[in-house]
């Protein structure tokens, strides 16, 4: 019985990850399989991947799709820490193509928005209120951002300018760690990131999430903002799951 189970993919700038998912629960079922995102991150290599790890399961259902871009109808409109030659491709027909799926059976959505639709319904019941933006933390900065659980897809606040920088050039997880910086110095850069983008959408609630979430604890403290901040229950599996759940309802952005 297949009811109440999906398969999502997370397509990130370092990894792909994909897994099968209890769309009652919001949780993995068995293991998830992740594989280094190729270099060149080309379309063509990419979805080679993709089509790798969905033939690792049993499955034969709906599949989402992540990707770190814009995405309008299926096409990839911008291109996060992948290659530029995403760009203006319809990557829905791309996947349907390589994993010999029906169109309509492969559901494409931004990945931080994936990530924000799965906290939204397994998460914390207070981010389905108010003004809500979820941040991934990773090789870039996703974001997401509903008004009482309605998504508003493709944000890209990650990119706004902070001190005259491309935000996620200096607080991006991938940044910590390339720079070698401590957490708390980290954090100081976090902090900066959000105070100048709560200030641009004053939300009721920031949900942090991605990678470094699961060592949350060492940074999330350090904070000193106006506006509450809580870590993603679903922590980097996010992406997976409202991949999964988007599919299962033919949801795609």
């Amino acid at each position: 019985m297949t009811a109440n189970r999906g398969f999502g993919i997370d397509i990130g700038g370092s990894g792909i990850k994909g897994a099968l998912v209890d769309l009652d629960k919001g949780e993995l079922i068995g293991d998830r399989v992740r594989i280094d995102t190729p270099k060149p991150s080309t379309p063509d290599a990419v979805a080679a991947v993709v089509s790798d790890i969905v033939g690792r399961f049993d499955w034969d259902g709906p599949i989402g799709i992540t990707l770190p871009a814009v995405i309008k109808k299926g096409v990839a409109q911008t291109a996060a820490n992948i290659d530029p030659s995403w760009i203006g491709l319809d990557a829905g027909a791309l996947f349907a193509e390589q994993l010999g799926r029906d169109i309509a059976d492969v559901a494409i959505l931004n990945d931080a928005d994936a990530a924000g639709m799965a906290e939204i319904r397994f998460g914390d019941p207070a981010a389905r209120k108010g003004v809500v933006a979820l941040l991934t933390f990773g090789t870039g900065i996703g974001s997401a951002l509903f008004q009482d659980g309605t998504l508003m897809p493709n944000t890209e606040f990650g990119h706004i300018e902070v001190d005259g920088h491309d935000a996620e050039k200096k607080a991006a997880a991938s940044v910590k760690d390339n720079e070698g910086l401590s957490y708390p110095d980290w954090a100081k850069r976090v902090n900066r990131y959000l105070t100048v983008l709560e200030d641009l959408i004053w939300p009721d609630l920031f949900i942090v999430g991605g990678g470094v979430s699961k060592k949350s604890h060492k940074w999330v403290p350090l904070l000193d903002i106006r506006t509450p901040i809580i870590t993603a229950s679903l922590l980097n599996n996010a992406g997976i799951v409202g991949a999964a759940a988007a599919a299962r309802e033919g949801l795609s952005h």
